[in-house]
């Protein structure tokens, strides 16, 4: 079990369940498109046929305010523009924003549409509350996110 979510049984909040799907905002839960993308990695392996680039072992990505670490993150090259297309993270993923954080087991960012997939064991944290279920699907350009299969929701305290 993940440390995160040891935390918040730890604490004690009561939750709810539900078994479909739940639409979200995420008001600190967004990416800057424009801005530079930092990759840091153990290792790179380069595919110029493929257009592609896997970086392996404590990736960490950088953009803008938005930081994303994974065991394992293969980049994906727009044939038209050479620019970062997609980046397909697995092996442990943790997304982070300065008041927003969410685990999975992997993830597809495509930066072209600002469209951010989590796969897997999914736990969002937001201050004291958290959400959990199999999928997350979150619109970075405008902080909304949908999220499906046994959702979970954990709502905290704050101000006590």
């Amino acid at each position: 079990m993940r440390l995160a979510a040891i935390i918040v049984l730890c604490i004690g909040f009561v939750g709810t369940s539900a078994s479909s799907q739940t639409d979200i905002s995420l008001r600190g839960l967004a990416a800057d498109p424009t801005a530079a993308v930092e990759i840091t990695a153990d290792a790179l392996t380069v595919n110029q046929g493929s257009r592609s680039a896997v970086f392996a072992g404590n990736v960490v990505i950088g953009q803008g305010e938005l930081r994303i670490a994974a065991g394992r993150v293969e980049v994906i090259y727009s044939d038209e523009t050479g620019d970062i297309a997609r980046l397909d993270a697995s092996g442990g993923v943790t997304f982070a924003t300065e008041t927003e954080a969410a685990e999975a087991t992997g993830a597809v960012y495509d930066l072209t549409s600002g469209i951010l997939t989590l796969n897997g064991d999914v736990l969002l944290t937001q201050g004291a509350s958290a959400l959990s279920a199999d999928r997350m699907v979150v619109n970075l350009n405008d902080g909304t996110a949908q999220m499906d299969g046994r959702v979970r929701t954990v709502f905290g305290q704050t101000g006590e």
